[in-house]
């Protein structure tokens, strides 16, 4: 059996950054430097579902908040 068709049983967590991006890590491992949970975990389809309810605009926050000062 290849690797890429065994089940995926990792856990992983939803961090984000201080951009507003959001991405998913094992929950085993500690958190990329700069980047928090967001509380959410579970299996891979889980977490990427979850972020696919809450990022809406992927814009990092910077460029969002520049834009709106900009009319």
């Amino acid at each position: 059996m290849y690797q890429d068709e065994q089940e995926d049983t990792t856990i992983y967590k939803v961090v984000v950054n201080h951009e507003e991006q959001y991405s998913i890590w094992s929950i085993e491992k500690e958190n990329p430097l700069g980047w928090k949970d967001v509380g959410k975990s579970g299996l891979k389809s889980e977490c990427l579902e979850y972020i696919k309810e809450v990022w809406t605009d992927m814009k990092p926050l910077s460029l969002r908040q520049k834009m709106s000062t900009i009319t």
